[in-house]
């Protein structure tokens, strides 16, 4: 019984060992090109071509395969006017191991600088930026809008710095892509950083009715305001018949 015990504690003592050994290790482009096959070339074929189901990933890159990942949106839940957002199915290294295959094999646009996505752009430039080139999808106050046939521009206010770029770069769905023409990295650079300071400062004048501005404000005034008065007089007319 004594010598169980031991070779049962030792054993697991082993496996936890090995387990956060496989953790720790970094996973290869190989490991990346399984998890595709497994997961992903159903849609996509196996030499990333397309089929009827899925677009070819020719010249996608890493970076839209991340944030395409990372997002949840792949592999896609069913099939609908656009792939909504979800609890992502791989580990941050799986995905970057899948990202890496494609890049790999479908070369195309990759992960910037650090300094684009460090959030110390001009923000009063970024700002005005993403009014003119974003607001009449994604709400001036990047809260997301609806769009035609069911789609829709998502909300912002929890997006990372990096699916941003992404984003812009790579224009997924029904987003429109940025190129250097334009708007340099620069610009990209500032509208992060506006979107970042947007989402880390603090609401004031009490509640946001959604963010929408002076439409919900002058809905809720219609709806609520307005109507009460109605109320109000249709009480008093009541009481004096």
């Amino acid at each position: 019984m004594i010598t169980g015990a031991v070779y049962a504690g030792a054993s697991a003592a082993f496996a936890s060992t090995d387990t956060q050994a496989a953790a720790a290790s970094t996973l290869s482009v190989e490991d990346g090109e399984k998890l595709f096959t497994a997961n992903c070339a159903t849609c996509h074929g196996l030499d990333l071509q397309g089929t009827a189901n899925g677009p070819s990933l020719y010249g996608v890159g890493e970076l839209a395969a991340e944030f395409q990942l990372s997002t949840g949106r792949m592999p896609l839940q069913m099939q609908g006017p656009q792939a909504p957002q979800k609890k992502p199915q791989f580990t941050e290294e799986q995905i970057l191991a899948i990202s890496s295959y494609i890049q790999s094999e479908a070369p195309g646009p990759t992960f910037p600088e650090d300094k684009i996505l460090d959030g110390k752009g001009d923000v009063a430039h970024g700002a005005e930026l993403f009014r003119v080139n974003c607001a009449m999808c994604h709400n001036v106050a990047a809260a997301g809008g609806a769009l035609t046939e069911g789609k829709y521009a998502p909300a912002l206010t929890e997006t990372s710095a990096l699916h941003m770029y992404a984003a812009m770069v790579t224009g997924p769905q029904n987003m429109p892509v940025f190129g250097n023409m334009n708007l340099s990295d620069e610009d990209k650079r500032d509208i992060i950083s506006a979107l970042l300071y947007q989402q880390q400062s603090v609401q004031v004048g009490g509640a946001s009715l959604g963010s929408l501005g002076p439409v919900s404000e002058g809905l809720f005034v219609w709806i609520f305001g307005i109507g009460a008065l109605v109320a109000i007089t249709v009480w008093i007319t009541a009481k004096s018949n």
